[in-house]
């Protein structure tokens, strides 16, 4: 059922691209902040409304607790809201994540390679050191590998 036709998947390209996809949810993300804003003001101004309309008969309480579910209600939906708002910061940074570890994932395979390799034929791999200054300064110190368990007691302390 895909198709190659881009009028299909109009988000195609921001999903492929993680700029793309961080400037598309940051875009939502200022949306729904100020729809959150909007729910905020229109949340107080329900409330006071709400509280304030008494009916012959009333006591203090009554207004306020037939108010309550209205309130509940708005509150509700702030929270939702700002559930969205801080998934929308987290998937997009889960989406740069996922895009630093596909960039990084070559060289961790060379390293893993290298690695399986100096494992399985140690001598060859320790026999011409990469760094030729580090051959030279094993070379230089003091301490030289003991050849038994009984050498160790002969070693040099610092």
């Amino acid at each position: 059922m895909t198709s190659n036709d881009p009028d299909d998947a109009p988000l195609r390209d921001v999903a492929q691209s993680h700029e793309a996809s961080a400037r598309y949810l940051a875009e939502i993300q200022r949306l729904v902040l100020d729809i959150g804003k909007n729910l905020e003001t229109l949340s107080v101004e329900t409330r006071l409304h709400c509280r304030g309309t008494h009916v012959a008969g009333d006591r203090r309480y009554h207004a306020r607790l037939r108010a309550f579910p209205v309130e509940m209600a708005l509150k509700d939906v702030l929270k939702h809201v700002n559930g969205l708002i801080e998934g929308l910061e987290k998937s997009a940074y889960k989406r740069n994540a996922f895009a630093d570890e596909v960039k990084a994932l070559p060289k961790k395979r060379k390293e893993k390679e290298l690695e399986k390799r100096r494992k399985k034929n140690p001598q060859s791999i320790q026999a011409a050191p990469e760094n030729p200054q580090q051959g030279a300064q094993s070379q230089d110190s003091d301490y030289g590998d003991p050849t038994s368990i009984y050498d160790l007691g002969d070693r040099r302390s610092a």
